[in-house]
């Protein structure tokens, strides 16, 4: 399991495996793949998707839980526009995760929210399509 100077980050769309932004994790380790609990809604952001909360929602978004360092989670925050208010970093509540990875560190893992409206956007369902 990733040492204590690692960061586990889930992830939904175009920074997954055959996303085209999943350049930005070079150097990262895979964990696996993962499912949030209900209460999260995935819009369509044109080329990208945006996570947003919503509790009464029924879907259990799909996506990878990544080992980043520290730096790298930085510039995942510059690239997801953290400072700009575009997303944020949260805890991802996970319904499922690699068993090899503890409940312990299953509760690390942080998600990037959607902050803007997603009023007239497009509802995605679980999971965002790449081709790998």
């Amino acid at each position: 399991m990733p040492a204590t100077p690692h960061c586990l980050v889930f992830v939904y769309g175009t920074l997954k495996r055959g996303g085209s932004n999943h350049a930005q994790l070079e150097g990262a380790r895979f964990i696996g793949d993962a499912r949030l609990r209900p209460g999260y809604t995935m819009y369509s952001l044109g080329a990208y998707p945006g996570l947003v909360a919503e509790p009464a929602s029924a879907d259990r978004v799909t996506g990878e839980i990544w080992a980043v360092s520290h730096a790298m989670l930085t510039r995942l925050d510059a690239f997801e526009g953290v400072d700009e208010g575009l997303y944020q970093r949260a805890a991802a509540p996970l319904s499922e995760f690699p068993s090899d990875l503890s409940p312990t560190d299953a509760a690390r893992v942080e998600m990037y929210l959607y902050l803007r409206p997603v009023t007239g956007r497009e509802r995605l369902g679980e999971s965002w399509p790449v081709r790998r």
